[in-house]
C-alpha cells in the first residue's frame, strides 16, 4: 500500500502554484476525489462516489517516486522528521477525524478500543485536550498496555474489563465485533460510539435494545478522510507536539513489518525508508 508519504518535491506539473522544487510535503490516504458533488462541495470527500485511495486505487508510497495533485499534498511541519511525520498522516489524521466526530469535551471521559498505530497518537491529542483517557486492549497485550501509560492514560485494560467509570464516549479501533458490544455496555446516556475501521472480521454480537442502545446512545463509523483533516490535524500535531513511536524498517524488510502488524507486535507504527 504505502498509504503514508512523505517526500520532497522534484519537479512541477503546469499550473502548479502551493508549492516549489524542494519542498518536503506528505501524502495521506485520500488520494484524490472529483471535486463538484455535494459531498466534495461541502468539505466531505471522503464520502465521494470517485474517492480515490493512496496505494489501493492509486499508486501508493512503495517507491522512490510518486505523483499528487497539489490539492492534496500537504505541507510537513518542520519540527517532525521524515518517520515521525509518515504516521501522521493516516493513522494521525483518521484518529483526529475519529475524536472530532466522538464529540468529547474536555475534562469528559473518553474509551480507546484497541492501541495501534492511531490510538497511540489519537490520545496525545485527546490529553492535549483535557480529556480523561480509558484505553483498552486485547488480553495480555503488555506491550501496548504499556505504552498507553506512558502516554498518560489514566486506565489501562482489557476489553471485557471494568473501568472505574462510565465513558462519555469511545472510538474503536480494533478489526473484531466483541468491543463495539462492550463499549456500548459502558457508554453513558447520550453518548457516542465511533468505529474507526474498514471491516470488522467477525460479526457485531447481538445488541439488545434497552441495555445497550436505548438512552440516545449512538454508533457512527468513520469512512476515509477529508482535505480539512489533515489540514486541521498536521499543525495540531506540530503544536502539541505529538510524537508518534515508530520502528523503522528497509523497504526489502516490508513483508517482515506486514507479518509483526499482523501478529499485534508492531509497537506504535511501522515506517518503511525507501533507498535513494
Amino acid at each position: 500500500m504505502g498509504h503514508e508519504i512523505v517526500g520532497s518535491v522534484e519537479a512541477l506539473g503546469p499550473g502548479v502554484t502551493r508549492f516549489k522544487v524542494g519542498d518536503r510535503v506528505g501524502i495521506a490516504w485520500i488520494y484524490s476525489s472529483c471535486g463538484a458533488c455535494e459531498f466534495c462541495l461541502r468539505g466531505e470527500e471522503n464520502l465521494c462516489n470517485r474517492f480515490q485511495a493512496t496505494g489501493l486505487d492509486a499508486n501508493g508510497g512503495y517507491a522512490q517516486y510518486t505523483v499528487i495533485s497539489e490539492d492534496f499534498a500537504y505541507p510537513i511541519p518542520e519540527r517532525f522528521s521524515d518517520s515521525q511525520a509518515a504516521p501522521l498522516l493516516c493513522a494521525g489524521v483518521i484518529g483526529y477525524r475519529a475524536l472530532r466526530l466522538s464529540g468529547i469535551k474536555p475534562g469528559k471521559i473518553l474509551g480507546l478500543y484497541g492501541f495501534g498505530a492511531s490510538a497511540h497518537i489519537g490520545i496525545q491529542v485527546a490529553k492535549y485536550w483535557d480529556c480523561k483517557v480509558f484505553v483498552f486492549t486485547r488480553r495480555g497485550q503488555i506491550q501496548h498496555q504499556n505504552l498507553a501509560k506512558e502516554l498518560g492514560a489514566d486506565w489501562v485494560g482489557a476489553t471485557g474489563d471494568s473501568p472505574p467509570e462510565t465513558l462519555d464516549c469511545a472510538i474503536d479501533f480494533t478489526p473484531v465485533g466483541e468491543p463495539v458490544r462492550e463499549a456500548l455496555g459502558i457508554l453513558n446516556k447520550g453518548g457516542r460510539l465511533v468505529i474507526n475501521a474498514i471491516r470488522k472480521i467477525n460479526p457485531i454480537p447481538e445488541l439488545d435494545y434497552t441495555r445497550y442502545v436505548w438512552y440516545e446512545k449512538e454508533i457512527k463509523s468513520v469512512a476515509n478522510v477529508a482535505r480539512k483533516d489533515a489540514e486541521e490535524f498536521l499543525p495540531l500535531a506540530a503544536q502539541i507536539p505529538i510524537i508518534p513511536t515508530v520502528r523503522e524498517f528497509e523497504l526489502h524488510q516490508a513483508n517482515q513489518a506486514l507479518i509483526l502488524l499482523k501478529q499485534g507486535k508492531m509497537q506504535g507504527a511501522g515506517v518503511l525508508r525507501i533507498p535513494d
